[in-house]
């Protein structure tokens, strides 16, 4: 499907079709599909009975043109992998940029306040703004039960469940954790440009929340060591910013602070930026 109207239509009929107690998930991607998206496909086929999966390289949630030129397309392929992916998918709403913003720039945006300027947000000016307004406009296009995403985007995944929750939108946020390969890198849409060597140096982010995650018992201090100290030595690794947040409010911890937490990691591997994270509990 191409169009909103064309969207709406075939799902109406399909609701139809099934019955009013059928349900609607929507798995939002940019495409570059992987085996983190299938494995949210096969989520999306167990909590509803119509699939979407939304393909859209979305404009606004690129502060830098030349990263929005080259991210990854390839619709006939990620066609093939939903189709070898074992029949879940009902529709695949694949947009061009004028269905969805007509009139070129956008007046209208959702704004992600606070935290939305911090971590990735401090990077990428403006990226949060984007990805809230184009899940907004999804969502509206879609009339969705639930919707799914990846904790790999940690604080995408929280903009997204507080947008929902203020803004009182009719849908329930459903978050499948992070999808690794077998050298424990986290799998993105990114990885591809990744050399052998870049791809060995970029396996120091997982071993940077390991480091994280076994000094958890003593601290923040020591966990901020550990993982300082493992992010140490790889050349090829630039590190952007490593932090302990809350993950009731995204924003970082008190020193003093026990309880549940998440570590977040962004580096710079070459020419390929990278995020991962992983829950921690701070204390005995």
């Amino acid at each position: 499907m191409t169009t909103v109207a064309g969207l709406r239509e075939a799902l109406a009929e399909a609701r139809t079709a099934r019955g009013s107690t059928a349900r609607v998930a929507l798995v939002p991607t940019m495409g570059a599909l992987h085996a983190g998206h299938l494995a949210l496909v096969d989520r999306a086929a167990e909590v509803a009975d119509i699939v979407v999966v939304s393909i859209f390289v979305n404009p606004l949630q690129f502060s830098d043109p030349a990263d929005l030129d080259r991210y990854p397309r390839d619709l006939d392929g990620d066609l093939a992998a939903i189709a070898a992916g074992g029949g879940h998918v009902d529709y695949v709403f694949a947009p061009d940029v004028t269905e969805l913003y007509p009139h070129g720039d956008v007046a209208t945006r959702v704004t992600a306040g606070r935290v939305g300027g911090l971590f990735e947000g401090r990077s990428r000016p403006g990226h949060f703004d984007g990805v809230l307004t184009v899940v907004a406009k999804l969502i509206n296009a879609v009339g969705p039960d639930v919707i799914l995403f990846g904790q790999k985007d940690a604080q995408q995944v929280f903009l997204v469940g507080r947008m929902i929750d203020e803004l009182n939108m009719p849908v329930t946020l459903d978050v499948i954790e992070t999808v690794r390969d077998g050298d424990e890198l986290a799998l993105s849409s990114r990885n591809r440009f990744l050399d052998a060597r870049e791809r060995r140096a970029a396996v120091t982010l997982p071993h940077v929340l390991e480091a994280a995650e076994s000094a958890a018992d003593r601290g923040i201090d020591a966990v901020l060591a550990a993982a300082q100290a493992a992010a140490m030595g790889e050349q090829l690794v630039d590190l952007d910013y490593l932090a302990i947040v809350h993950p009731d409010t995204f924003l970082p911890v008190d020193d003093d602070y026990t309880g549940r937490a998440r570590v977040i990691i962004a580096a710079r591997v070459g020419d390929n930026r990278l995020i991962d994270n992983a829950a921690i509990y701070l204390g005995a």
